[in-house]
């Protein structure tokens, strides 16, 4: 299983997705559910890093080179 930062944006929403139909589930041992609920924590933050990232990107690049704040 790669590290969650190796993992591109579209990976992690993926897995992030699976983890979370795994927990609804309800076939998991105790152990497994905290194991797996602890990845997901950690998908879901990598996943709003990776936003928060392009986000600013998105502000930064305009026509002429000024910053613009998208609302």
């Amino acid at each position: 299983m790669p590290t969650i930062t190796e993992l591109t944006f579209e990976a992690a929403l993926k897995e992030l997705e699976e983890t979370v139909a795994r927990l609804g589930s309800g076939d998991l041992t105790l152990e497994e559910s905290l194991a797996l609920y602890e990845r997901g924590q950690h998908l879901a933050q990598h996943c709003q890093t990776q936003l928060e990232q392009a986000t600013l990107r998105v502000e930064q690049l305009t026509s002429d080179g000024e910053i613009v704040e998208l609302s």
